[in-house]
Parts: structure tokens; C-alpha cells; sequence
């Protein structure tokens, strides 16, 4: 039995001692942290100045001054002006633009014939379904350099020659030189043009929120597609009607050997770019497959009990959920097919690594300047190729209430 004047238990209020730096797990790990940097640091300072040493004892300058020295040779394709007396910077410029332009238009075809094929994977139609897998599987294994050089050596030369092109009335010319065709020549006034076209983007986005809004809130939708082709035809067609159709243009014509004048675009570009939109789609085409297919079956059956047809059903349901599957792995294949546009010096195609890592750098023979400057652009454009699909992934992503 407890004593009735047993004294008062004593309490303490002692905070418990603070463990070691060496036993401190999160002062630990940024201590390795700091010493991975810093070894990194001297690791790539080391390899630096190591090279700085070996340039400087075989007499071989350093620096970007080569960048403002003439070129001294020519470019089959450019996209702004230039010639033999331009400066190496200006050959940096034209090999930029060659590559941004295959990697432009590829993600753009690519994307369209991957979703197609996709989509036609899992048609009910026996035969849509079996082409479209013949597809996938004869392309994404065949490698992409042996395609490009198919298109290039086999199918290229089999064109006609200069004189015997194939023509689309007196406009359009399509030979083994490449295809040919009119360019338009803006005249005083076709700036109102551009602006009423301009306009009528900033309109369709504002339509477009408009009418997601409106079916928010009545569950009514809004023919979008429809009137947004009107707005961007309607507008600036009127507009260039009453400004007189201040347009020309400047139509192809056979001279000596080939095509003069009008759009050129060379057997080069037509190859490469033919040869990664198939390559890429394939693989595109898969990943639409696999993202349709996560999204639940109920959906469907929902969708077709609201009274949904099946393309409406598609469009508005099934595709909004799986692009949250598709988004990640389609980014990877824009990186890839970005990348593998350097393939085309296999060809010629006067891309950056065929005009400036190979043709300036044997000119000028700053080799650690001139790969170190491509191998930067490659790396810029790949990330914001994946900063932008990230934030177009962020703004698919569902959001919790």
C-alpha cells in the first residue's frame, strides 16, 4: 500500500541531446552532396585547362574569333541569305535552321500519321486493324539509317530527270533534283493580311475557352472545329479581297540543267523528312495504342449510353484521359526524332552537324569549339522541347478538388 507523504514525483523537461554531424543523416547526405559537386567541378576544370595545354603546345589557336572569318564554301539549301563570303557564324545560323526545320515538320507529320495509325490499330475493321499492325511492325525494326538511305538511294533516283518532270499543271514539278514549287510574293498591303490572319488565331483560342466554359456550365457544345476553319479562312480571305489581293507568284521555270526561281526543296530534305515521320510514327502509333487502351472500359460504355457516337466519344472522352498516358512517352520520341535528324549527313542534307561539324570545322579546325557549340544546340532544343511538353502535361493533368 502507498505511503500517504511519499514525495512528488519529479518531472524533467530535458530535450534530448542532438546526435553527431556524422550521425546526422540529412547533414550527412549534403555533405556527400557538396563533395560530388565539387569533384565534379574540378573533374570537368581538370579536363579543361588539361586541353587548353595540349591546343596551345601543338600551336593550335582557341577562342571563337573563327566565328566572324569567311566560310569560303556553299550550302545546297538556306533559309535566309548567303553566300560563299559569309562568316562562319552565319554557316552556324543556316545549319540551325535546317535542323529546327526537320525537327519541326517531323514532330508535326509524324504526330499525325502516329495517331492515325494508332487509332486504326484498334479499329473494329479486320483489315484497317492487320494494315495498320503491318505498319508498326515493318517500320519501328527496320533501322532508321537503313530507311533514310532506302528513300535516298532507291527511291530518288528511280524520278524522272529535270526534262521529263512529273508536273501538276505548269506550277508543280517533281524530278530527281527535287520538288518544285511556286512562292508567294507579298506586295504593299499583304501585312493587313497577316494581321486580319493573326487575329483570327487570338479569335479561335477565345472561341475555343468560350465554348469549353459554355458546356461547363449548360452541358451544351459548340461546333468549334467548324467555325474556327471559317475564322481563319473567312477573315483574312476578306481582308485580302478588299485590299486588292496584293499577291504574286513566282512560278518555277526549267533553265539550263534545272528548275529556276519558285520553292526548291531538295532530295536531301524530302528523304530525311519522309524517313523520320514513317520511322517515328510507328512508334507514336504504339504509344496511342497503349494509352487508349488504359483509359476504362466504362467509359466507353458511358459515353455510348449518353448517346455518344463512337467519334464523338472518342474525341471527347476517350482521347482527353489517355493523353495523360500519352503525353510522357510521346515527348521521348519528339527528343528522339529531334536527335536523329543529325542522321541526315548520311545523305548530305546541310543540317548543323553536316554544314558546321563537318564542313566549317575541317575549314576553320576549331574542333572543340565548333562540337562543343553543337552539342550545346542539341541540348537547348531538347530542353525546351521537354519544357514545353511538361507544361502541356501539367495542364492535362487532373486536378483535385
Amino acid at each position: 500500500m502507498a505511503t500517504k507523504n511519499a514525495p512528488p514525483a519529479i518531472e524533467t523537461n530535458l530535450a534530448p541531446a542532438k546526435p553527431p554531424f556524422w550521425n546526422d543523416p540529412e547533414k550527412r547526405a549534403l555533405l556527400f552532396q557538396i563533395l560530388l559537386v565539387v569533384g565534379i567541378f574540378v573533374f570537368f576544370a581538370y579536363i579543361f585547362s588539361n586541353t587548353l595545354y595540349n591546343l596551345e603546345k601543338r600551336g593550335i589557336n582557341t577562342g571563337f574569333g573563327f566565328l566572324s572569318s569567311p566560310a569560303g564554301f556553299g550550302i545546297a539549301q538556306t533559309l535566309i541569305p548567303y553566300t560563299e563570303a559569309d562568316s562562319f557564324a552565319t554557316t552556324f545560323v543556316v545549319g540551325l535552321l535546317n535542323t529546327l526545320l526537320v525537327a519541326v515538320l517531323g514532330i508535326f507529320l509524324a504526330t499525325i500519321l502516329g495517331f492515325t495509325i494508332g487509332i486504326a490499330r484498334l479499329s473494329k475493321n479486320w483489315l484497317v486493324s492487320r494494315i495498320a499492325m503491318t505498319y508498326i511492325e515493318i517500320f519501328r525494326n527496320i533501322p532508321l539509317l537503313l530507311q533514310i538511305l532506302f528513300w535516298y538511294r532507291a527511291i530518288v533516283p528511280m524520278l524522272p530527270g529535270p526534262r521529263q518532270s512529273q508536273a501538276l499543271g505548269d506550277t508543280v514539278f517533281l524530278n530527281n533534283r527535287g520538288l518544285f514549287l511556286p512562292k508567294p510574293i507579298g506586295e504593299p498591303g499583304f501585312g493587313w493580311t497577316l494581321i486580319a490572319f493573326a487575329v483570327a488565331v487570338l479569335g479561335v483560342f477565345l472561341l475555343k475557352r468560350w465554348a469549353r466554359l459554355r458546356q461547363e456550365n449548360t452541358g451544351q457544345q459548340f461546333p468549334v472545329f467548324w467555325t474556327s476553319v471559317g475564322l481563319l479562312i473567312g477573315l483574312p480571305g476578306l481582308v485580302f479581297l478588299l485590299t486588292g489581293s496584293p499577291l504574286t507568284w513566282e512560278l518555277p521555270a526549267l533553265k539550263g540543267f534545272n528548275f529556276q526561281g519558285g520553292i526548291g526543296i531538295i532530295p536531301e530534305l524530302g528523304a530525311l523528312l519522309l524517313a523520320l515521320t514513317i520511322y517515328t510514327a510507328a512508334f507514336i502509333a504504339e504509344i496511342v495504342r497503349s494509352g487508349i487502351q488504359s483509359v476504362y472500359k466504362g467509359q466507353t460504355e458511358a459515353a455510348a449510353a449518353l448517346g455518344l457516337r463512337p467519334n464523338r466519344a472518342l474525341q471527347l472522352v476517350i482521347i482527353p484521359q489517355a493523353m495523360r498516358v500519352i503525353i510522357p512517352q510521346l515527348t521521348s520520341q519528339y527528343l528522339n526524332l529531334t536527335k536523329n535528324s543529325s542522321l541526315g549527313v548520311a545523305i548530305g542534307y546541310p543540317d548543323l552537324v553536316a554544314v558546321f561539324a563537318g564542313t566549317a570545322l575541317n575549314q576553320s579546325g576549331q574542333a572543340v569549339e565548333i562540337i562543343f557549340m553543337t552539342m550545346l544546340v542539341y541540348l537547348v532544343i531538347s530542353l525546351v522541347i521537354s519544357g514545353l511538353m511538361n507544361w502541356y502535361n501539367r495542364r492535362m493533368a487532373l486536378v483535385e478538388r
